[in-house]
């Protein structure tokens, strides 16, 4: 059930944390609506090595909502690793009681995430709205110039 705070709609989100250990979530409204995720555990892996990093949280979210998973810009520059789904996207049925949120990273080099360490951040977005896909033979509109032409003359 939204609440609403200084003119702004605001949800609540039910969390269960695995482990005392990790720090608990912060919204820092104002400076960022992205909310930082920490490694429940160290994890040590080796170039060429593919993991699930254990997030320690599984979450409840706000009906008609989604979660949007994406790594902090420090994660390839301090660990080398690469989201292997570029964006996670954690739907409101995984809220089980095990459903413990992940990253699934691949790494370029040889590297160790500490226990704590901010690795990745998410947003929760509204589901889309239902569409309806209308067949024509012309959009009526004009022709930007094809695929990846932005910018250019």
């Amino acid at each position: 059930m939204p609440h609403w705070s200084g003119g702004r709609k605001m949800e609540t989100i039910r969390i269960k944390y695995f482990s005392e250990e990790i720090e608990r979530l912060k919204y820092i409204g104002g400076k960022s609506d992205w909310i930082d995720l920490r490694a429940s555990e160290r994890v040590e892996l080796k170039k060429g090595d593919f993991a699930l990093i254990p997030l320690g949280v599984a979450m409840q979210l706000p009906k008609g909502y989604e979660a949007h998973l994406v790594p902090r810009s420090s994660a390839f520059k301090n660990y080398g690793i690469l989201q292997t789904n570029s964006c996670g996207i954690i739907d409101n049925s995984y809220c089980g009681d095990q459903d413990m949120w992940r990253m699934p990273v691949y790494a370029t080099r040889d590297t160790v995430i500490g226990k704590n360490e901010r690795i990745c951040q998410f947003r929760i977005v509204e589901n889309q709205p239902e569409v309806l896909f209308e067949e024509c033979k012309s959009l009526q509109n004009e022709d930007r110039g094809g695929f990846g032409s932005t910018g250019k003359v």
